[in-house]
């Protein structure tokens, strides 16, 4: 008993010596919270937003903080970013990316394969490939809205506006890229939408580990059978499937990845390309339903563009000026779109800070931004930052403004919902064009309103921060119906 306590003591006495850290000279503000070796994790996953912003008013724009074992320096100094984003020699954003698809999707895949599949995507998502996705979707975003609302119904239907938008979206995408149930092979988008919604409410706690052991057997269950649905997607049989999902599959093989790791890559695609775009179209349908005057300017430009179009085709498949629409959307995702930009120290760096200060960086740290909070949301970039204004980023003469200001020198980065650098959003245009068709089709042909005159936006889920696209805690009740004709 006596040599187990000893024992004991000495393992914890080993374990406080081996995870001691204390700031050294010309590193960033060290703040390793009061719990040992959790540090601010608790904290860090309720609301990181939160947590970040009182952080800088402790520390500043860089600080190190620790975190369930790991210390991760943030900085949130946008003028400083380049030095971040830019540099692939110290900083590797592979690595934990890596980590993270092994966490949430049980992947591993060859070193070499995130970048090969990027430059493939690069390849089907711009030029003529992306015409043919636009299109595709365009055809798909109207059938289904027609199975739900045929165009001689007269009465209002009753929706709640999230599920409405993620649902129609994730589907048109899903048949779009994944192929469904136009061929035998394909499997029917409505049953892959429940099975990924019940995976996506997994999410957050998926990324941080924090599952509980039923909802650890849950999440395996409902991976297991998106896994069985998606096995047919980028089969020689499967000739629904889009040519980018073919190659994408085509791929993994010549990389010699099995069959099993290959569904889980489909897997980790369904969520890169679907679980952004539905949320994104809820926000805008959303601050467009309680702010009319953004809704009337919309549906006019709208108008306008219909009237010098021979097809509501041309919208997704020609190039479209639309600055109203995309000042809303812009202010929509600088409003809700929260991704952390991570990269890992892999050989001790010097940061170099706008202000002239300089910081070094610790070998094997993890370095973050977090645009959501800086620059998105700084009150002294955006005048009343959590205020929706659709005309946000337009001009006077109504063209597009990307000219902002923060301690008076224009800023490079002045809203981040897409990423930058290594890991910017590769399909970016065929997102845009996807919630624009789709918001499109609902202002124009539907008339829509909200079942409270008085409601307002739902709060966000503070658990999504650092995931992409935020989504609501609860929904918004609307009604549409067609619009008539005269």
């Amino acid at each position: 008993m006596i040599w187990t306590v000893f024992l004991l003591i000495h393992a914890v006495l080993l374990y406080f010596i081996l995870t001691h850290r204390s700031r050294s000279k010309g590193e960033p503000p060290l703040d390793k919270g009061i719990v040992p070796w959790l540090g601010h994790a608790l904290e860090f996953g309720r609301d990181v937003s939160k947590f970040l912003n009182r952080m800088k008013q402790k520390h500043g724009d860089i600080f190190t903080v620790r975190v369930a074992g790991r210390y991760v320096t943030v900085l949130l100094d946008p003028h400083s970013y380049d030095q971040v984003i830019h540099d692939p020699e110290s900083l590797d954003f592979t690595r934990y990316a890596r980590v993270l698809m092994d966490r949430i999707f049980n992947l591993r895949l060859p070193h070499q394969q995130p970048e090969r599949s990027k430059a493939l995507m690069k390849k089907h998502f711009v030029g003529t490939n992306l015409n043919a996705l636009n299109s595709s979707t365009s055809r798909h975003l109207q059938a289904l809205l027609k199975g739900e609302m045929p165009s001689n119904q007269k009465h209002w239907k009753d929706e709640e506006l999230f599920d409405f938008s993620y649902r129609i979206l994730f589907k048109a995408g899903y048949l779009t890229l994944f192929g469904g149930e136009q061929n035998n092979n394909g499997s029917d988008p409505s049953r892959v939408y429940q099975e990924y919604k019940v995976f996506d409410g997994l999410l957050s706690k998926l990324a941080r580990g924090t599952l509980k052991p039923e909802e650890k057997k849950a999440s395996q269950k409902v991976q297991q059978r998106l896994l069985e649905l998606l096995a047919p997607a980028g089969g020689a049989e499967n000739q629904g499937s889009s040519s980018w999902v073919r190659g994408y599959r085509l791929l993994l093989q010549e990389d010699g990845v099995d069959e099993d790791m290959q569904k889980k890559a489909l897997l980790m695609q369904l969520w890169a390309t679907q679980g952004n775009v539905g949320p994104a179209a809820f926000w805008l349908l959303g601050y467009l339903l309680t702010n009319p005057d953004a809704m009337t300017a919309v549906r006019k430009e709208f108008s306008r563009v219909s009237q010098s179009t021979t097809s509501e085709l041309n919208l997704m498949d020609t190039p479209v000026n639309t600055p109203v629409f995309d000042s809303a959307l812009e202010e929509t995702l600088r409003l809700t779109a929260a991704p952390f930009i991570t990269r890992e120290v892999v050989q001790e760096k010097t940061l170099h800070m706008s202000d002239g200060h300089e910081y070094l960086l610790r070998k094997g740290d993890r370095l973050c931004l977090f645009p959501f909070n800086s620059p998105q949301m700084d009150p002294e970039i955006y005048h009343e930052p959590q205020k929706f204004k659709f005309d946000r980023f337009l001009n006077k003469d109504g063209s597009a403004k990307n000219i902002f200001y923060k301690g008076g020198k224009q800023l490079k980065y002045f809203s981040m919902p897409w990423g930058a650098g290594t890991n910017g959003c590769v399909g970016k245009q065929y997102a845009v064009n996807t919630i624009r068709k789709f918001v499109y089709l609902m202002v124009t042909n539907y008339d829509m309103q909200l079942r409270d005159a008085h409601a307002q936006m739902p709060e966000v889920d503070a658990s999504r921060y650092g995931l992409g696209l935020l989504q609501p805690v609860g929904d918004l009740n609307f009604r549409y119906r067609p619009r008539e004709t005269h």
